[in-house]
């Protein structure tokens, strides 16, 4: 039987320690195939690019870096750039917690869900923390995660949103499955002049 085939993405961009941490972690597990965006596009839910052509740009074995969204990344890399369909798509590791309402603006969360439109199970992989961070650990606990959703599968359409506390890896004893919660709160708005009076 052949190894699986895993698609990684995230929004943080291509070259973000969470996704370099992720991907290295999951190479255990199978084949590992990284088509991120080429910069940060955080809070860009699963828009698509339709404004201009999507540039592909090979920058490692099998590591592509795409000037779009995760869900862009996710699209093409199923429509054009894998050899096969995936057995799983992951997207992370985000830097910070996706939580609450959230879910719904984050780019993370965005590019999992599109891997479940194309009948792929998927998960979105988030570190609470702000500051510098080790994402060793949560990428463990990702591809723990990741080998129990290839054995046992996903119902259709679903992704999991996978929220891992910053400890070490020893510390975390399991997991829990939740219910999506309520957290959206508005960020305070800053008004402001430019240097030429606007």
């Amino acid at each position: 039987m052949a190894d699986p085939l895993l698609l990684v993405t995230n929004d943080d961009g291509v070259h973000a320690p969470g996704i370099r941490a992720l991907a290295g972690h999951l190479a255990c597990l199978g084949t590992v195939y990284v088509v991120a965006p080429d910069r940060e596009v955080s809070a860009c839910a699963q828009s698509l690019t339709l404004k201009h052509p999507l540039r592909a740009e090979r920058i490692g074995e099998r590591i592509w870096a795409v000037d779009g969204t995760p869900a862009d990344c996710v699209n093409l890399a199923l429509a054009k750039l894998l050899p096969q369909r995936p057995d799983l798509v992951v997207s992370g590791i985000n830097r910070g917690a996706n939580l609450g309402e959230d879910v719904f603006y984050s780019g993370t969360v965005g590019g999992a869900r599109e891997g479940t439109f194309f009948g792929v199970p998927a998960l979105a992989v988030s570190l609470a923390a702000r500051a510098e961070a080790d994402f060793g650990p949560a990428a463990a606990f990702a591809t723990r995660l990741s080998a129990m959703v290839l054995e046992k599968g996903l119902p259709e359409r679903t992704l999991l949103n996978v929220n891992v506390p910053d400890v070490e890896y020893g510390e975390l004893r399991g997991f829990q499955v939740t219910r999506l919660g309520k957290r959206h709160k508005a960020e305070p708005v800053v008004k402001s002049t430019t240097p030429r009076g606007d």
